[in-house]
């Protein structure tokens, strides 16, 4: 058969570029013409817009029906051998597997994304099980395969017209049969089977697409005679009928001429429209394959986002925002911004949202989030001593911080106070998730023990992926430790616990700064000083063996633990305190003989200067410190004392601005108490949730 030429498919260079600037779009499909004849809204939202569209369980498992039959059908062109079912199951729930889960559209029977992957899974499997079983009403009348799953994009003639763009197009299967004839064949799932008479005229329009396209791209190759449709009903008839139909749509040249004037008209209109950057796309709310949801928030977002919102190719940016401008003066003259707001915070009210008793913790905080908008999947549950990780796929487009804003609202729905959403990235098993920490209860305690330690890497305690947290006295880069807490929540525990492990690996000199008299007779072994005065001088020794050291070049471990570092700095001597004062000569009285006078001859370093030196220059000659404090003020831990200490732990404090004071962040004042830490450090990426040994 020969093939009439399109002249636009003479166009090139210039010539294309400024013939395609003249139209909304850059091609056509079956699809796009079917689908602005039953809503021209949701056409402009899919088409022009490029705004994808979310896919519900019914629609992937059609995709991985597809995918399955893709793989039987070249297996049996290619080698001959029929794939098995197990094969071709394992196709189809890779394409599920692989699904995002802000591309999942959930609803009243599949409310969560776990929900739509099990009904998706299900139904694929249904499908592919009917396919098994009754295939030989495919291979029966098939002599060749000859293409699978082809890609077509081809300038047609329709009806003696030349289309002035492109269609773009995917047949399923082409294959000569046993009588000669050239067939496409294209798998249709379904959940009923179509109306003969409705598929006989929707059909048609589809059917001479794909012939013209396939002839298009294959003119060496004999012309189509017929187009299939096999219909898959993944619902069991109750009768026991066949699961599988076939419907035969015949290309002779009288139905040939029939088709193309059927699809001319719709497709002339398409071409019209979108020729005109002034047409007014409308709604049909009665369109049963549109989400109103979407398509109504897509509707008021054309009215008050910026064009840079919408995944548009810069080719097309000046003529939709013109169009934009236009559509925008027309409907806002009328309708506030405010309303158009207002509107699209309400638009999902068209879905339930409703939270239910028998639902996860994983499934309420999909739904809680899908509530706002937000598209998310809970992949993973780690749970720890006094927290539990919920580990979320998100799907692309969806900003991290629209999730961090919905904290509470996840708290609320999950029964818990408060939950900590990481400002940075998780991963686990070679992917990133966005982790959300919920406190609980579990009545277990995370118990001291010798195994943890890994030579000089002090274990601090185990995070909710189960990897030990430490800190390693050896590196240059984590010489210093810095811990805050409140009453109650663990800090002490931690000091102690740390203590404990410094000796067991190797630590022999280990001085305990105790103001408050918490470790006096409780380390035996250490070296524990609690009043302030003997606590001013002691740290001046270490600092005056300090100077020592780097004259002799010695260097062993000393640990030095300073419990209460504020209360004891805002304790000690200060200001004239530290005056050294001296009895000196002055001159002479009238009696010839020396006048002496009290005076001011030096002043000594105070505890605060005395610690600084020890933690800025001592890094390097052994000494190791780890201070420890209840209060987080900025006027205790400075910027220049979080940069003596680069290895931050904070157990629960009273409130977010306590936490940001320690870790720069918010999150410590969710923590649960009783070990439950957050600690910083350069060993780590981003700040990491631990539960903390306990030390008897």
């Amino acid at each position: 058969m020969t093939q009439a030429i399109n002249k636009y498919s003479l166009l090139s260079g210039d010539e294309l570029e400024n013939h395609f600037s003249n139209f909304l779009i850059d091609s056509w499909s079956y699809s796009a013409v079917a689908t602005f004849a039953r809503n021209e809204k949701e056409f402009e939202r899919r088409y022009i817009y490029r705004e994808p569209s979310r896919r519900s369980a019914t629609t992937v498992a059609g995709t991985a029906y597809h995918a399955a039959l893709q793989h039987y059908f070249e297996c049996l062109g290619w080698t001959g051998v029929e794939a098995t079912i197990a094969e071709m199951q394992e196709k189809a729930f890779e394409v599920i597997d692989n699904m995002k889960a802000n591309d999942w559209k959930v609803g009243k029977k599949t409310p969560t994304v776990e929900k739509c992957v099990e009904a998706a899974t299900k139904t694929a499997n249904a499908l592919i099980t009917n396919f098994y079983k009754e295939r030989s009403l495919y291979t029966s009348d098939i002599a060749e395969v000859i293409a699978v799953e082809v890609r077509t994009d081809q300038w047609l003639v329709v009806n003696g017209v030349d289309i002035p763009l492109p269609c773009h197009g995917q047949i399923d299967l082409v294959v000569k049969l046993k009588d000669g004839k050239i067939a496409i064949i294209d798998h249709k799932s379904k959940s009923a089977y179509t109306d003969d008479a409705e598929l006989a005229y929707t059909g048609a329009k589809q059917a001479i697409v794909y012939a013209l396209s396939w002839e298009n791209a294959n003119p060496g190759l004999p012309p189509v005679d017929e187009v299939w449709y096999m219909e898959n009903k993944h619902s069991t008839n109750k009768d026991g009928s066949p699961q599988l139909k076939k419907m035969v749509i015949v290309l002779d040249p009288d139905t040939r001429r029939l088709y193309e004037a059927i699809l001319y008209e719709p497709l002339r209109r398409v071409m019209q429209a979108t020729q005109d950057p002034d047409y007014l796309y409308t709604i049909n709310d009665a369109d049963p394959m549109a989400d109103r949801s979407e398509l109504y928030d897509f509707w008021a977002r054309t009215l008050i986002a910026d064009i840079d919102d919408f995944n548009i190719p810069d080719s097309k940016k000046i003529l939709i925002a013109r169009r934009q401008r236009k559509m925008r003066d027309a409907s806002t003259a009328s309708i506030s911004p405010k309303v158009i707001t207002s509107f699209r915070k309400k638009a999902a009210t068209f879905i339930s949202y409703e939270l239910r008793d028998d639902m996860t913790s994983q499934e309420k905080i999909e739904h809680t989030l899908r509530s706002f908008g937000i598209m998310a999947r809970v992949a993973h549950v780690l749970g720890a001593y006094s927290s539990t990780s919920y580990l979320l796929e998100i799907g692309a487009g969806v900003k991290i911080a629209n999730i961090a804003s919905h904290a509470l609202d996840i708290a609320n729905a999950i029964d818990v106070p408060s939950v900590r959403v990481l400002p940075t990235l998780s991963m686990h098993d070679g992917h990133s998730y966005l982790c959300v920490e919920a406190p609980h209860r579990s009545g277990e305690t995370l118990m001291w023990d010798a195994k943890y330690l890994q030579g000089s890497r002090l274990p601090i305690g185990l995070d909710n992926f189960g990897e030990i947290v430490v800190w390693d006295i050896n590196n240059q880069s984590t010489p210093h430790m810095l811990i805050c807490g409140a009453t109650g929540s663990g800090k002490s525990v931690c000091i102690k616990s740390t203590i404990e492990y410094a000796r067991l690996a190797g630590v022999s000199r280990i001085i305990v700064l105790d103001p408050k008299y918490e470790f006096v007779g409780n380390l035996p072994g250490c070296e524990v000083i609690s009043d302030i005065t003997d606590i001013e001088k002691r740290m001046k020794e270490l600092v005056d063996e300090m100077q020592n050291r780097a004259k002799t070049g010695a260097n062993s471990k000393t640990l030095i633990v300073f419990d209460e570092f504020a209360d004891a700095v805002s304790s000690a001597r200060s200001g004239k305190e530290l005056d050294i004062k001296e009895m000196v000569t002055v001159g002479q009285d009238r009696n010839g003989l020396p006048k002496r006078e009290l005076k001011t001859v030096g002043r000594e370093k105070s505890l605060e200067e005395n610690l600084k030196m020890l933690l800025q220059k001592g890094r390097s000659l052994g000494y190791r410190i780890v201070a420890a404090t209840q209060r987080a003020s900025t006027k205790v831990i400075t910027g220049d004392a979080k940069v003596n200490f680069p290895v931050q732990v904070c157990f629960r404090v009273p409130k977010a601005v306590d936490s940001k004071v320690v870790l720069d962040e918010e999150g410590a004042e969710t923590l649960a108490g009783r070990g439950d830490g957050l600690i910083k450090s350069p060993e780590y990426f981003g700040t990491v949730r631990f539960q903390g040994f306990y030390k008897p």
